[in-house]
């Protein structure tokens, strides 16, 4: 058979094909495919005088391939198994030809994690739609997640049980002493914790919570003379000489001309993730940006 006669072969023939083969009858292909037994029975006929063989005996116990038939049969499912990846790949590509990508973070990740990875995606998909929703803490992340108001949702660890979730970075804890501070060795004791007013967010207060827990393994009980939510309001105010903080490092990012940062006596981080919910139908756009994530920390 000429190689002009192959191109001419339909991919509907194909799968008439196909189906007979799998369900061992033409009638039982026909309600399948939702096609007449005739139709069925022409299919078959074009495509056997096409190619010049007998693809299928015929008989009262049903239709069995020949075995040229057989050997037509593998391939013709290949070609088709190729033809759907095709019409996929083309679907995914026309998903990204448009829509909107929803986003919720916790604000220092918004600020200082994803304006790098956003920059690429919308170089590389300028037509999808971004909304990023900022929360100062963990929590209010997760709810936008499970109440599908976003599909990516920038987190940190532990993350609930029903997300999914990849390590980004880990972000270290560290100590923020104002301008003023001396101190001739290049590492913290304990007892220096103690040793000056604290400005530090409530106990139970996200990232807080783990430093006084942290704090408390080791003996070690913190008392706060100042109780500030806002991050940025904590380092200026030790930029100001009023005190020491203990804070996420980028969370404390841009941290003012001569304010003394050093880490915690034993060290403490913080896992930051990207996290999805672990069943949810995403749209194409999440994909595509949880592997620019993902590549990026590869990279790192």
């Amino acid at each position: 058979m000429s190689l002009d006669r192959l191109s001419q072969l339909k991919l509907s023939h194909l799968r008439i094909f196909a189906a007979v083969v799998e369900c061992g009858s033409f009638s039982e292909a026909a309600l399948r495919l939702q096609l007449s037994q005739s139709a069925v029975s022409y299919a078959i006929g074009v495509l056997e005088t096409e190619l010049g063989v007998v693809l299928l005996s015929r008989g009262r116990y049903g239709a069995h391939p020949t075995p040229v038939g057989e050997q037509i049969v593998d391939r013709a499912c290949q070609i088709l198994h190729l033809i759907d990846d095709m019409a996929k790949q083309a679907n995914l590509a026309k998903g990204l030809e448009g829509g909107h990508l929803r986003i919720s973070s916790f604000r220092s990740a918004a600020t200082h994690i994803l304006p790098d990875v956003l920059a690429e995606f919308c170089r590389r998909y300028p037509a999808i739609a971004i909304t990023l929703t900022e929360h100062d803490d963990r929590p209010d992340v997760e709810e936008d997640l499970y109440k599908g108001r976003a599909e990516i949702g920038i987190t940190y660890a532990p993350v609930g049980s029903d997300l999914k979730a990849w390590e980004i970075m880990r972000d270290e804890f560290v100590v923020l002493f104002p301008p003023g501070f001396q101190r001739s060795e290049p590492t913290l004791d304990w007892k220096e914790l103690t040793l000056h007013p604290l400005i530090m967010a409530p106990e139970n207060d996200g990232c807080d919570a783990m430093v006084y827990a942290h704090c408390a393994n080791y003996g070690i009980t913190l008392h706060a003379t100042y109780q500030v939510r806002s991050d940025a309001t904590i380092v200026s105010m030790v930029s100001k000489g009023l005190g020491a903080a203990v804070s996420p490092r980028l969370a404390a990012e841009p941290i003012p001309a001569g304010v003394k940062v050093y880490s915690l006596p034993v060290p403490l981080f913080r896992v930051i993730n990207i996290a999805v919910v672990s069943d949810a139908l995403l749209p194409p756009a999440a994909f595509a940006f949880l592997e620019l994530v993902k590549k990026a920390m590869r990279s790192d």
